[in-house]
């Protein structure tokens, strides 16, 4: 159960037409008294997990290099300065998982996971710019951001495989954090974060889309409805003059008939199909289904969220369409009180449940969602 009641200090409205995805903020004291839910020692045992996606970076002879887990304790015994980054923490600890409510004013299939690193003093991952946007929250002890310059993928890079180093980095400001305290970095700003001291800092990542795989998901779903056998038409033609010339003609033609056949699209399930595709399936035992189904049919106590789940929803004219791990389902309008509620809170109580099971589209969404591997009941 998640039962930390973190406040964020911040302006929504002032961050959201002044910072987001534009520019970036430091917000002293970002939450009061906060206490870092999980300890470097805690993240390093996490780190020898085979499951557990994490990396180990140092800067070595001016050549920066990367070490994948899962590592031994011997790994940490190290002598220059070294970085820990656990992806995914927020899966594996629910106190950290409930920092993704701190920023409930943006839409939660928009956070992709909750990295956590540790950093011994002089640590640092080496300056870089991120296509996404981050809320780089300070647990224990300090450590100093430097920003720079606006980055895209025509600035000069360190030959690496993996890290996008900056070959230049150019410090327009700096600022020292310490426990609380929360500097947002939009896509594309550089930035390079050096430890004062032994510390952590929770990286809040959000997911984008890259446009490419927006096209593609949208085309698959108009490949689907389309008719195979419909064919490109050019009846009541002008003869050529210039055999083998492509006429401007013929592009338009071809061009209205494109258009002709994305005027015929409908639906656009595809969208949330794609922001909710988990980074690894959930694996599901045939025998904890028939469990889960079992107690849902009895009445559970509780229903929640798993901490990796992905889940959204969208109203249509007239069903509300869910999106569960990448796939999706439609339910009539019945289903939204609850939905809401899990939603928002993460998981139904006894009371919660004793209105949804009256309902009929409601149990058939839970027993969705727990097919998903989106919910667990007990």
């Amino acid at each position: 159960m998640i039962a930390c009641n973190w406040k964020l200090n911040l302006d929504r409205d002032k961050f959201l037409a002044q910072h987001w995805q534009s520019k970036a903020l430091l917000i002293r004291n970002a939450i009061s008294e906060f206490k870092p839910p999980v300890s470097s020692h805690e993240l390093a045992g996490l780190a020898l997990e085979e499951q557990v996606e994490s990396r180990l970076i140092e800067c070595r002879d001016n050549a920066w290099n990367v070490h994948h887990g899962p590592f031994h304790t011997d790994d940490f015994d190290r002598d220059l300065p070294w970085t820990l980054l656990v992806q995914a923490v927020d899966h594996y600890f629910p106190d950290v998982a409930a920092l993704r409510k701190l920023i409930d004013f943006i839409p939660q299939w928009r956070v992709d996971d909750i990295m956590v690193s540790y950093a011994v003093e002089g640590g640092s991952v080496g300056p870089h710019y991120d296509n996404y946007d981050v809320f780089l929250l300070q647990g224990s002890g300090e450590r100093l951001w430097k920003l720079g310059q606006f980055c895209d993928d025509t600035t000069a890079l360190l030959p690496h495989d993996e890290l996008r180093i900056l070959d230049a980095f150019e410090t327009s400001e700096e600022h020292l954090l310490r426990c609380g305290d929360i500097l947002y970095v939009p896509p594309g700003t550089a930035h390079w974060g050096i430890a004062q001291s032994e510390c952590t800092t929770f990286s809040i990542g959000f997911r984008a889309p890259r446009i490419s795989d927006m096209v593609s998901r949208w085309a698959d779903q108009l490949l689907e409805k389309l008719e195979p056998e419909t064919f490109y038409r050019d009846a009541k033609r002008a003869p050529m003059a210039r055999p083998g010339e492509i006429h401007q003609r013929d592009l338009d033609r071809a061009l209205a008939q494109l258009q002709g056949a994305l005027d015929q699209a409908d639906g656009n399930h595809w969208f949330g199909e794609l922001v909710t595709d988990p980074h690894e399936t959930p694996l599901q035992d045939e025998d904890d289904l028939a469990q889960a189904h079992a107690v849902l049919k009895d009445g559970p106590k509780i229903v929640e969220l798993h901490p990796a789940a992905k889940l959204a929803w969208q109203q249509d004219a007239r069903n509300i369409v869910v999106f569960a791990n990448g796939e999706c389902q439609k339910f009539d309008e019945s289903v939204l009180p609850s939905l809401l509620i899990l939603c928002e809170s993460w998981r139904l109580t006894a009371s919660d449940m004793k209105t949804a099971l009256a309902d009929t589209g409601t149990v058939a969404l839970l027993n969705y969602l727990v097919d998903s591997g989106v919910i667990g009941v007990a």
